[in-house]
């Protein structure tokens, strides 16, 4: 669909993805029992990798959609468009999955409008059901078919977030980062650096997020952590990659930048 940030494809390798609690077995059941599934967790924390490799696992095709601001019914349901002197009807990225049996993930989903959010909430009970209100049909999901959302409650506005009656749809899966081990071993695999420096770089995250309560806005996630060491491994000094990679997309607060280098520079003397 013109216009809209989507994808479908069908993970042919498998993604890395370590498993940290029961979520794999949850998803499973969820698929299994034709539930709709929310990701709740920070920004970086591997939500949207946790969806692929489930993807993978259950031999799903996977659609991908970045929720935004102007996201509207029409990019997800479809339209018609001019083709020379025709027109002619285009499914948009739910409706795809919804007719191929795919996983749908909706990516920050609080992002999309209200009137947008509301097509979803006949593919997320009983009915399984997808009205197209410009051609008529009545869609019913393949066999198949999982809606999945994420959202970052860390940004949470009243405005922009889900109605009660949208939420009480989904089974919730909550996300948070990695356990420290867990987190070296995931920067170890994702850049090829050595697992000292990894293990530094996890404590050093650590005590970042520790300053969202003088006011960080955002903490770096594990994604950060992952670019700062692929710059190391790449012959950039570690100081250097993390002033690039961490420090630097964080926040531009003189205090807060001058704390953050301090404890960058107490890491890596």
């Amino acid at each position: 669909m013109e216009g809209v940030p989507a994808r479908l494809h069908a993970p042919a390798d498998e993604p890395f993805y370590l498993p940290v609690g029961g979520e794999v077995a949850l998803f499973e059941q969820c698929h299994a029992g034709e539930l709709a599934v929310m990701l709740k967790g920070p920004t970086g924390c591997g939500k949207t990798r946790f969806v692929e490799y489930m993807a993978w696992r259950l031999k799903r095709p996977l659609v991908s959609v970045a929720c935004h601001d102007d996201l509207s019914a029409s990019d997800l349901v479809g339209r018609y468009l001019i083709h020379h002197d025709s027109t002619a009807w285009h499914d948009g990225p739910l409706t795809r999955a919804a007719r191929e049996g795919a996983i749908c993930y909706l990516d920050e989903v609080v992002e999309a409008r209200a009137d947008t959010v509301v097509v979803l909430h006949s593919l997320t009970d009983h009915r399984r059901l997808l009205p197209i209100d410009k051609t008529g049909e009545l869609l019913r999901a393949a066999p198949g078919f999982m809606l999945v959302v994420s959202y970052n409650p860390g940004y949470q506005r009243v405005l922009k977030d889900l109605k009660p009656s949208t939420r009480q749809r989904f089974v919730a899966l909550e996300f948070d980062f990695p356990a420290p081990d867990v987190e070296a071993r995931i920067i170890e695999r994702e850049s090829g650096v050595g697992h000292a420096d990894a293990v530094a770089l996890v404590g050093l995250a650590r005590r970042l997020r520790e300053l969202q309560d003088r006011g960080l806005a955002e903490v770096p996630s594990t994604r950060l952590l992952v670019a700062a060491a692929r710059l190391s491994v790449s012959g950039i000094d570690l100081r250097t990659a993390c002033a690039a990679a961490l420090v630097a997309p964080l926040s531009d607060e003189p205090s807060l930048v001058w704390a953050m280098r301090d404890l960058v520079n107490a890491t890596f003397v």
